[in-house]
């Protein structure tokens, strides 16, 4: 149900309609198109047959697109529902940590239809309790270590439902250039709107920003407040609050607090999207609309985000004021990793002519991203893999052959060539080609490192090595399109 009045579906016969007939029979037999306010679709099918009856947040989706404005009052049902607490059970990794209730993904299958009938009691009577998320951490290409939270087996659950009831509402309010941990979006889709805008637009200048700490600092009273202006269920509004107060468990302490939310949870990355929809989308929108002359590039993954600019004093305007924006709502910009830089189809001539070099690089989303020129001499974005996370990459993969060092070779072998075809299906993009030929190599000499050292008097030659190379790794190829092929049959 929505806030708002509205006339409800009605059931159509199949064929030639009444002569008092409802909704859309004038337009079915006539062959007019749907007159204004007339649904495209119905949640009950016309005829009989095999066919399941469709989705049952169909008509939520609808009505989130067809007025930006609405609240909706009535949520829940779609959250308890048995169907729905099933399929985000049966969506969760099996092989995830336990939290803090140590309990497994099979372990709570043993008996799943009374586990779920009892969670979906506890949901409509309001007796259902967050559990604290279990801390834990995993490492950086930087060195550092992200913390991560490990939730409750059931608190899983409920967030995947209730993501999948949200997604049907903000999926149709979030902005184009939001790409990050959204249905149907990948990071690929950002680079190439990255790239291809850099390319087509007047680009001159880069801000190349990230956000202190984002996932800690963000203010629970804000986040309320965004999710308010679309859901006036107040037991939706409560489940997302008893996840946020919840707390951290860690060296058994519960650790509570008014800002931040764990990253861990199925939850997380929609309250991120839609905390920064309200901070920083919406705001650069209308910023670019009213307040800049030349063409502006906005492209966010996450809490990631490039914006490139025509004009340098629009850039230095743009970046003051984001400041104060941020502050506004808690948030911060990194004061080490935040910089604007020259970029674009003009920046290698502007800077010759001023003695100054090649034009600077950045990073985003696991590549550097350069200034470079095709065989013809035009201007493109050349993207290479940032060597922190070819490093990092390799370092952890020495770690696990030194845990396989007494495995047969052929089981090396081919997890070995499921890291370079994992590697590779991310980091296969155009002009990419050196660097994935250094990767491979890279895994060969540290493969044949590892092999010499299973034995003291272990020899091995490198011309076997060779055979073992072509016998398990595969051969190097380009797994993505050039940018402007898959971004213009997306767009």
């Amino acid at each position: 149900m929505v806030s708002g009045g509205g006339k409800s579906d009605s059931l159509i016969v199949p064929g030639k309609p009444l002569n008092k007939a409802l909704g859309q029979a004038a337009e079915r037999v006539e062959g007019r198109r749907l007159a204004k306010g007339n649904l495209l679709e119905r949640d009950t099918l016309r005829t009989q047959g095999r066919v399941g009856v469709p989705h049952a947040l169909k008509r939520v989706r609808q009505a989130a697109r067809r007025d930006r404005k609405l609240r909706f009052t009535a949520l829940l049902h779609h959250v308890y529902a048995i169907e729905r607490l099933r399929a985000a059970y049966f969506a969760l990794n099996r092989e995830a940590a336990p939290g803090v209730d140590g309990e497994t993904w099979r372990e709570y299958g043993r008996d799943l239809e009374a586990n779920l009938q009892g969670l979906s009691q506890r949901l409509r009577r309001g007796a259902y309790r967050a559990k604290p998320v279990r801390r834990a951490s995993i490492p950086k290409a930087d060195g550092r270590r992200r913390p991560l939270g490990v939730p409750a087996l059931e608190d899983k659950i409920v967030q995947r439902a209730v993501l999948e009831v949200l997604n049907a509402i903000y999926e149709t309010d979030f902005l184009g250039f939001s790409y990050g941990f959204r249905p149907g979006r990948s990071p690929h889709q950002a680079l190439d709107a990255l790239s291809v805008g850099i390319c087509t637009k007047k680009v001159g200048w880069v801000l190349d920003a990230d956000i202190q700490e984002f996932f800690d600092t963000l203010e629970h009273k804000w986040l309320v407040r965004f999710i308010e202006h679309r859901v006036a269920d107040r037991r939706i509004v409560r489940l997302i609050q008893k996840w946020l107060r919840a707390g951290v468990l860690e060296d058994g302490k519960r650790i509570q607090s008014e800002v931040g939310t764990v990253q861990g949870g199925s939850i997380s990355p929609l309250l991120a999207n839609l905390y920064l929809h309200y901070v920083f989308d919406l705001w650069v929108q209308q910023w670019r609309r009213k307040r800049a002359h030349g063409d502006v590039v906005v492209v966010r993954y996450g809490d990631d985000f490039i914006v490139g600019f025509q004009y340098r004093q629009e850039a230095e305007r743009f970046l003051v004021e984001l400041r104060e924006r941020f502050g506004k709502f808690g948030l911060r910009l990194h004061p080490g990793k935040t910089r604007l830089i020259e970029f674009g189809r003009f920046a290698g001539a502007n800077r010759m002519r001023r003695g100054e070099g090649k034009p600077e690089t950045f990073n985003f989303l696991g590549f550097t991203h350069i200034c470079a020129r095709t065989r013809t001499g035009r201007f493109t974005v050349m993207r290479q893999t940032m060597r922190q996370r070819w490093q990092a990459k390799l370092k952890e993969l020495k770690t696990e052959l030194m845990r396989r060092l007494h495995q047969p070779i052929p089981e090396q072998g081919a997890y070995l060539r499921s890291v370079i075809l994992g590697h590779m299906r991310y980091y296969g993009v155009p002009m990419n080609s050196r660097s994935l030929i250094a990767f491979r190599r890279a895994v060969a000499r540290l493969w044949c490192w590892v092999l010499r050292h299973r034995s003291q008097r272990h020899c091995l030659p490198w011309e076997r090595m060779k055979r073992l190379i072509a016998r398990w790794f595969p051969s190097i190829r380009i797994c993505h399109p050039y940018p402007w092929v898959r971004f213009g049959v997306g767009t």
